[in-house]
C-alpha cells in the first residue's frame, strides 16, 4: 500500500492510472476503522484497478468542538488493517492540504430539504461540512466509483445530493453498502470505542428497538409505535432522543400516516451518556 500525505503527490501517483483509462474505486473515511469500512474497501478492490482510501477527521463537519477533540484517532491500527485487505493506497493528509484557504473560507451547497430534517437539524452546518469535504476529496482523487455505507443513511443522500449539484453523475457511481453489525446487532461506528463497558452493553437496545418496531409495523399506530420504542431506549440506559422516526425512503420526508406501501425507513439518533448513536433500518 503507498501513501501519500499531499494532493500533489497522490495526484502524480494517480494520473497515469487516469490516462491509462484504469477504474478508481474511493472510500473516504475518518478512521478509526471497522468492518464497515474494510467491506467497502472489499467491494471497490473486487470492482476497480485501484483502490483510494482517504484518512481525515473533517472539523468543518463537527458543530460542537468538543466532539471534534473526543473523535478517536488509531492511525497506526487503521493502516495495518488497510494494508490486511490489500488497499492500493492511502490519503492521509493534514487541514492544510484539504483546506489551503483555511477552514473558515467555506463554500455553502444548497442541499435542500435534507438539511432540515433528522441530522440536519439537530447538527446546524453539520451537512455543508460534510460537503466541504467530500467535494474537494472527489476533486483530489476524481475516482469512477465512490463508496459509502448505509448506517450513514442521511449522509448517503446528501452526497448523493452533492454528486448531483457538481454534475458529476455521468462520470462518477455510488455505491451504497449494507450497515455492518456486532453479532449483538449494534451498528459498527467508529464512536462505540467511546462507550464504557455498561454503556456498550445498554447500546444494544437501539437495535433491538428498531426490529421490534419493524415486527409490528402497520398502516395504522405508527406514533404510538415510535412512543413505546422511545420509553424503551430511555429504560435501557439512553439519556435522551434526538429523533425516532419513520421517513420516506427516497425523500426523508416524517411519515405520520402510512399506505402500507410505500417505501420507508426508520432513523434514530440517541446519546447514551455523552457518545451519540446513530442507526436506521429499510422496515419494508
Amino acid at each position: 500500500m503507498k501513501t501519500f500525505t499531499s494532493v500533489s503527490s497522490l495526484q502524480e501517483f494517480l494520473n497515469p492510472a487516469r490516462e491509462n483509462n484504469k477504474k478508481i474505486g474511493f472510500v473516504p473515511t475518518m478512521g478509526a476503522l471497522h468492518q464497515g469500512h474494510l467491506s467497502l474497501i472489499e467491494t471497490s478492490k473486487n470492482e476497480n484497478e485501484i483502490t483510494v482510501c482517504s484518512i481525515f477527521v473533517n472539523p468543518t463537519q463537527f458543530n460542537d468542538p468538543a466532539d471534534f477533540d473526543k473523535y478517536p484517532i488509531t492511525t497506526t491500527a487503521d493502516i495495518a488493517l488497510l494494508t490486511s485487505k490489500q488497499c492500493d493506497v492511502l490519503f492521509l493528509p493534514n487541514v492544510a492540504e484539504i483546506y489551503p484557504n483555511g477552514i473558515n473560507n467555506k463554500t455553502t451547497f444548497d442541499i435542500g430539504f435534507l438539511e432540515t430534517v433528522f441530522d440536519g437539524a439537530y447538527r446546524p452546518g453539520h451537512f455543508n461540512g460534510v460537503c466541504q469535504v467530500v467535494e474537494r476529496l472527489l476533486r483530489i482523487v476524481t475516482p469512477d466509483n465512490l463508496y459509502l455505507g448505509q448506517k450513514d443513511y442521511q449522509q448517503c443522500m446528501v452526497i448523493n445530493k452533492l454528486v448531483a449539484l457538481m454534475g458529476w453523475n455521468e462520470k462518477l457511481t455510488l455505491h451504497i453498502g449494507d450497515t455492518k453489525r456486532e453479532e449483538d446487532g449494534l451498528a459498527m461506528s467508529s464512536r462505540n470505542t467511546r462507550l464504557k463497558k455498561e454503556e456498550r452493553l445498554q447500546a444494544t437496545a437501539i437495535f433491538k428497538s428498531m426490529q421490534a418496531i419493524k415486527h409490528k409495523i402497520n398502516a395504522s399506530h405508527i406514533e404510538n409505535l415510535l412512543v413505546i420504542n422511545k420509553n424503551f431506549l430511555l429504560e435501557n440506559g439512553f439519556t435522551s432522543i434526538d429523533y425516532l422516526s419513520i421517513a420516506n425512503a427516497t425523500t426523508l420526508k416524517n411519515i405520520e400516516a402510512w399506505n402500507g406501501k410505500e417505501k420507508i425507513v426508520l432513523l434514530v439518533a440517541a446519546f447514551i451518556g455523552e457518545v451519540r448513536l446513530i442507526d436506521n433500518l429499510l422496515l419494508n
